[in-house]
């Protein structure tokens, strides 16, 4: 007689979890489906039912964590006092995003620079870029948002990779010449 299954409707998103911790602790030369699945707490074959490569699964841990900061960015939107400007606003997220939790920084940009040897994560990456230029489209030009997009980018690229400390001044003077 052959065992039931378990009904686990909340193993795909507990899959995707375990990889984004693996991809923390041990970076992406540490993701496997045995580790995945170890870390998951999951037979080894939940993880290749449903994620079939390693880039399906990076695939859905980078859109989790594209989701993760359009979240941060729109509770934000609600907190930002009336009246602030758009580049002290943006750098203030930036700096919230950047102190409050390092290492989610960290592994979300790992996730985020894998697309340059993962053509499979390439299409994702960009849905980051085109939602925030939507989300700024709101309040400027296309053009100016473009622009802030990619800055903001280089921003937390130079900060995480640097070490340097986050200086949310100077941030707001650089965004705010591009909103000028």
């Amino acid at each position: 007689m052959a065992a039931a299954r378990r009904y686990d409707p909340e193993r795909r998103s507990r899959i995707i979890d375990a990889a984004i911790r693996v991809v923390g602790a041990h970076g992406i030369a540490g993701l496997s489906h045995r580790s995945v699945a170890a870390e998951a707490d999951v037979p080894l074959g939940s993880t290749t039912y449903h994620f079939k490569t390693l880039d399906d699964l990076l695939v859905a841990a980078l859109r989790q964590a594209n989701e993760g900061f359009a979240r941060r960015v729109a509770e934000h939107r609600e907190r930002v006092p009336a009246g602030t400007g758009l580049a002290a606003a943006l750098a203030r997220l930036l700096g919230e995003w950047l102190t409050s939790d390092r290492a989610a920084a960290e592994l979300e940009y790992e996730l985020y620079l894998a697309a340059l040897r993962r053509p499979a994560l390439r299409p994702v990456a960009a849905e980051w870029y085109e939602a925030m230029e939507r989300l700024l489209a709101d309040v400027t030009d296309r053009g100016t948002a473009r622009a802030l997009v990619a800055a903001m980018d280089g921003v937390c690229l130079q900060v995480l990779l640097t070490g340097e400390p986050y200086d949310e001044e100077w941030v707001r003077e650089v965004l705010g010449r591009l909103t000028a």
